[in-house]
């Protein structure tokens, strides 16, 4: 046998008064005469309020013993709690409902992924660009994101190794945007490989020689560049769809053009040599002289606009930022500059475009273009400012004519304005026609049905002496916030719409076949996605269609 271990030694022997085994595991000590109960506390339900049953009056009826007692606190302590249990119902410390998930499985925080904020002008000594976003709300370690960058950083600065020396924040700017992008689309896991890609891709690219190169820009700019180029290009643009941009006449006079012949013979007085003007750079009066005899004055070339220095608004021009009181920054010859269509007039008469070859019922067919977008380049001369270079391209933007264009007799140059016109002396040495022969030989292209795109076209019609009733122009379709007379300029527009930089060859001066392409580019852009034009009134059309045909 087993040696007693005393366990039961504590209990009251439930057959106490009748005993009957011979050894006995409870005791039968008259001291002991209760089972000792732990109290386990359960939450019971308030609203159950206690009702007396026949069950718990025949419990207390019975005698008590140690049977009973075990019996008692096993029915009070439930095996499961129910699912209407409040401790199951609620939580006892936070006291949520069941049907939401514990507070550690739930969702905290910005619902929407951080995304770095760009800091061009933070630049370390080496030249890469400092991330400044919060370690906090990265997804990705910022450590590790910072060492991507500069990695981007690294391999933009070799593809723009040719026009980082006249851009030099491109690099850091574009890599800053790189890994944004990259940083937007990947996930922890998967970022460093989409930089790895990313730099894989920038590899490929051919090296840019300018700014509105195609390779210039970060992977998603690339792409979308690309995809509206051939969008473009597909788009050959037809009278049918620029109908509706078609300036009517009082649209025309509203916006500065020459609409009608102004009085007089015209071409009686080509030139002010020996007379008295007014300088259109600084604004005193001279005697016209030729380029070689001329008076020399102090000006700015560039324009004036209001800046804050100190706290204090001034006007500076854009050239030196110097004040309107302060000397010039460059020194030239004294020139004018006239806008008043019977003065132009007078120097070059004004005509109209001519009318279609079957306007007078004959069966010859017409070479003109439906559609053509055309720039001039002006220079000083002792006639004003005169045209020196006419430039033309269809609706595909090919160029079809593009010719220098000699001063009338008695018209000599002052100035070639080669920082805006691109014209020196060289290259206007090979002019042969003077203008009215580029007008006859326009004419091959041209008539009155035509549709001319252009930027301030109304500038270059009136140094054409051309007067033309069927004008899209950009500066209307794309204004100014400030209304007319203002108007942005076409470098501002390419840059913003089309991605493209144009004019910055500097004191070189401007392409007229550049600006041509831009404004055709500008007006495709247009119609893929600007918003449509309103409907013209049938009374406008049914004028500008008369004005045509005379």
């Amino acid at each position: 046998m087993f040696p007693t271990l005393g366990l039961f030694q504590s209990l009251p022997c439930p057959d106490k008064q009748h005993r009957t085994r011979l050894h006995c595991l409870f005791s039968h000590s008259p001291d002991i005469t209760s089972i000792p109960v732990t109290p386990v506390p359960v939450d019971i339900p308030k609203s159950a309020p206690p009702q007396a049953s026949s069950s718990t009056s025949s419990r207390a009826s019975r005698p008590f013993t140690p049977a009973t007692a075990v019996a008692s606190a096993s029915a009070s302590i439930p095996a499961k709690r129910p699912v209407s249990s409040p401790l199951r119902a609620a939580g006892p410390s936070n006291g949520t409902a069941a049907r939401e998930p514990p507070t550690k499985l739930q969702r905290t925080g910005a619902p929407n992924r951080p995304v770095a904020v760009p800091s061009g002008s933070q630049t370390t000594s080496t030249g890469a660009p400092v991330l400044r976003v919060s370690a906090a709300q990265s997804q990705v370690p910022v450590p590790v994101r910072q060492a991507m960058l500069k990695s981007l950083y690294d391999h933009f600065a070799i593809l723009y190794e040719t026009i980082l020396p006249r851009n030099p924040t491109l690099a850091a700017e574009h890599a800053l945007k790189q890994e944004e992008e990259v940083y937007k689309k990947s996930s922890k896991l998967t970022y460093r490989n989409a930089v790895i890609s990313s730099i894989a891709a920038l590899k490929r690219r051919p090296k840019p020689d300018s700014v509105s190169h195609a390779s210039v820009g970060t992977e998603e700019e690339v792409i979308a560049r690309e995809e509206m180029r051939k969008k473009m290009t597909a788009l050959r643009l037809t009278a049918a769809q620029l109908e509706p941009y078609v300036l009517s006449v009082d649209e025309m006079k509203k916006w500065g053009y020459v609409v009608e012949v102004p009085a007089g013979p015209g071409g009686d007085k080509p030139h002010e040599e020996g007379s008295v003007m007014t300088c259109e750079r600084c604004n005193q009066k001279f005697l016209v002289k030729r380029r070689e005899n001329a008076d020399q004055c102090r000006y700015h070339w560039g324009k004036p606009y209001s800046s804050k220095v100190n706290g204090e608004k001034r006007r500076v021009y854009t050239c030196c930022a110097r004040t309107p009181d302060e000397e010039g920054c460059q020194t030239g010859p004294h020139v004018f500059y006239e806008t008043d269509p019977e003065d132009l007039h007078r120097r070059h008469a004004f005509t109209h475009t001519r009318p279609p070859a079957d306007a007078g019922g004959g069966s010859n067919t017409d070479t003109a273009l439906d559609v053509v977008a055309l720039d001039c380049e002006m220079i000083y001369t002792t006639g004003g400012m005169r045209v020196a270079r006419v430039s033309v391209v269809d609706s595909a933007g090919k160029e079809i004519f593009d010719e220098y264009v000699r001063m009338d007799e008695g018209v000599e140059v002052i100035d070639f304005n080669t920082r805006f016109s691109g014209i020196n002396e060289e290259n206007y040495a090979t002019a042969v026609l003077p203008l009215a022969s580029i007008r006859r030989a326009m004419d091959a292209f041209l008539n009155a049905r035509t549709i001319i795109i252009g930027h301030a076209l109304e500038n270059d019609l009136k140094t054409l002496r051309m007067i033309h009733h069927r004008c899209v122009d950009t500066a209307v379709l794309f204004p100014h916030t400030a209304g007319p007379p203002y108007k942005r300029a076409l470098r501002a527009l390419a840059k913003e719409f089309l991605g493209q930089t144009i004019q910055a060859a500097g004191a070189a001066g401007h392409s007229s076949v550049e600006d041509s392409i831009a404004t055709l580019d500008l007006v495709r852009w247009h119609v893929l996605n600007g918003p449509k034009p309103r409907p013209k009134p049938p009374a406008a059309t049914a004028a500008s269609a008369s004005k045509t045909t005379t």
